[in-house]
């Protein structure tokens, strides 16, 4: 079985114009909880062990500042960055104490393509457990690449990943069991595509999806089943234009599972989903899906 240098993706952390109404529909709506405040950055956990798996900062604009993930051992933290640092990534923080009050230790980097990524070992955990209808973790994040091949190189390359299927016009990418952690779309810029929720089962992901709605979100994608990973899904678009996703059953794998191409991954005419039931996906889904862009600082 391979050993990953990362072990999860951990967290995201969004810029918002608005952080009062964001923290308020992560919380009122979503299911999340605020565990800290630091300045002008809310920290707000799901039901499972990470202490926090969104950061929303005040900014002048909805934006991706940054993806974090976990390191499996210290030792792997300073390869990882001797790794990216030789890659030509732009370092903007270098292995010391993490800002979070999460802790541990931790180096910030920029990719070439423009996403910051932090690399987290020894973070505080809390007691988890599973509630209904209410995110437990991240599921994954799907980026938006105009060179997809050469993004997904650096994570396989220089990041440890494992490319575990691609379809026409997207890369996935794990470090775990689960089937993906990382998605890479093909696009016209680089920025975000949206960030996934792993909802506890089915059922969670029905009614959570129907408490969004009540609230006057509407699904923007869904619900429907994906092909790559297998899992369920519902796509929304939160008050600042952040597509965001509900997911749950997603594939697990391990190093038997067969990678398979865009030849494979194909659906009847008019399906966008293994179901066959999911609605096309909203313009205003897809217009949010290429309107966020990574954070300049």
């Amino acid at each position: 079985m391979t050993e990953f240098p990362i072990i999860a993706l951990r967290s995201v952390e969004l810029g918002t114009p608005d952080l009062a109404a964001s923290v308020d529909f992560y919380t009122r709506v979503w299911g999340l909880d605020v565990v800290a405040g630091v300045g002008n950055k809310v920290f707000l956990a799901a039901t499972g062990d990470d202490f926090h798996v969104l950061e929303l900062k005040q900014s002048d604009r909805s934006e991706l500042r940054k993806i974090s993930f976990r390191v499996s051992t210290p030792e792997e933290l300073r390869s990882l960055f001797a790794k990216t640092v030789t890659a030509g990534c732009a370092v903007l923080r270098e292995i010391g104490p993490a800002d979070a009050p999460s802790g541990g230790e931790r180096f910030v980097i920029r990719e070439p393509q423009g996403s910051v990524l932090e690399f987290v070992y020894g973070d505080h955990r809390k007691q988890g457990h599973v509630v209904p209808n209410r995110p437990g973790r991240l599921a994954h994040v799907n980026i938006n690449s105009a060179q997809i091949e050469a993004l997904s190189e650096f994570y396989r390359d220089v990041l440890g990943f494992r490319l575990t299927d691609r379809s026409k016009l997207m890369a996935f990418l794990r470090c775990n069991d689960d089937h993906h952690a990382v998605v890479l779309a093909e696009a016209p810029v680089n920025g975000l595509n949206h960030v996934a929720f792993l909802m506890p089962d089915l059922e969670s992901v029905m009614r959570g999806s129907g408490r969004v709605v009540d609230h006057g979100y509407p699904i923007g994608w869904g619900v429907g089943r994906h092909g790559p990973g297998d899992n369920v899904f519902a796509y929304f678009v939160d008050p600042q234009g952040v597509v965001i996703e509900y997911t749950a059953e997603v594939l697990q794998v391990d190093d038997s599972y067969r990678a398979r191409g865009p030849e494979e991954w194909v659906w009847p005419p008019g399906r966008t989903d293994h179901w066959g039931i999911a609605p096309p996906k909203s313009d205003a889904c897809k217009k949010a899906q290429i309107s966020i862009g990574f954070s300049g600082a």
